[in-house]
């Protein structure tokens, strides 16, 4: 916050409700507040995260969100990727939707009523770019949190920057406890690497891991059928394995998952049947499951 925000003694301070001057700190404490509220009407809090960028943790986040959302369940996805926002291309969100409501700003809704918001929703053109330090962008995401009006979801899913640095720090920790993460990688060593640096992350920083998956986990050949490992395949099981993490299933590569990026139209709605929309949907299953065994044990 910058200096003291002087309020008109005749009307009540946007922040507080109060008439008079309205110092950062109260301004502060009560976004604190603001943001605890919002947070007890969600009953899941969820990131997906990974080590490295261009391993499909968007589209593996947006697919998820779709899944839980198609088992009946109310699903919010905040799109924490500042500087690359594209959760609503994916979903094909106006982005000129957003609207005020009476308890805060309203998310934008995709189908089958999933809620969410993002950076993109404010930019004035898709090459406008966002060249700002940590602190603008933890005010960001605060603001997101505690002045956008979720109401009640059984899901809230973040997808998060790749990396371990400071995007995800803020987020996680401004989402508060408990937190669980979905740890995104490719089969290849590299990625892998990176993977299992996220998974110590969330580990250090008492999140709860719920797994790992493995997207871009071989191609079925359009004319023999047969699988081509064209990043190898394995390594996120293995990966999950040797660090006690729960493995959560392999992500084939399937042209009709970028097509439908692009088009805005996630694989659920274009192609409902194929094995890829399985491997989603069971996804969903698998998260929503363990989420309830969790619930009964606490």
């Amino acid at each position: 916050m910058g200096d003291a925000l002087e309020c008109d003694s005749s009307t009540s301070c946007g922040s507080c409700g109060t008439a008079g001057t309205c110092d950062s700190a109260t301004q502060q404490r009560h976004m604190e507040e603001q943001l605890a509220l919002r947070l007890q009407s969600i009953r899941h809090r969820l990131a997906v995260m990974s080590g490295k960028g261009g391993v499909g943790k968007t589209t593996v986040a947006v697919n998820l969100a779709v899944a839980l959302a198609k088992l009946g369940l109310t699903v919010g996805i905040l799109d924490g990727d500042v500087h690359g926002p594209n959760i609503p291309k994916m979903l094909g969100i106006d982005k000129n939707g957003l609207y005020m409501g009476e308890n805060g700003l309203l998310p934008a809704t995709a189908r089958d009523n999933v809620k969410v918001m993002s950076m993109a929703f404010m930019l004035q053109g898709e090459d406008t770019p966002i060249a700002w330090r940590g602190p603008m962008k933890h005010s960001l995401f605060q603001q997101f949190l505690s002045e956008v009006d979720w109401g009640n979801l059984d899901y809230l899913i973040v997808d998060l920057p790749p990396g371990t640095g400071d995007e995800p720090l803020s987020i996680a920790q401004l989402l508060g406890k408990p937190l669980w993460t979905i740890i995104v990688t490719t089969p290849q060593e590299v990625a892998l690497l990176d993977s299992r640096k996220s998974v110590v992350f969330g580990q250090t920083l008492e999140m709860n891991v719920l797994g790992i998956v493995e997207n871009m986990s071989g191609l079925t050949c359009p004319h023999c059928g047969k699988q081509i490992d064209l990043f190898k395949t394995g390594g996120g099981k293995r990966a999950a394995e040797e660090l006690g993490v729960p493995f959560l299933g392999s992500v084939p590569i399937d042209p009709s998952v970028v097509t439908g990026g692009d088009d805005g139209i996630p694989i659920f709605y274009t192609n409902p049947d194929s094995p890829t929309a399985l491997v989603f949907q069971q996804l969903g299953e698998r998260v929503h499951n363990s989420m309830n065994n969790l619930d009964k044990r606490s």
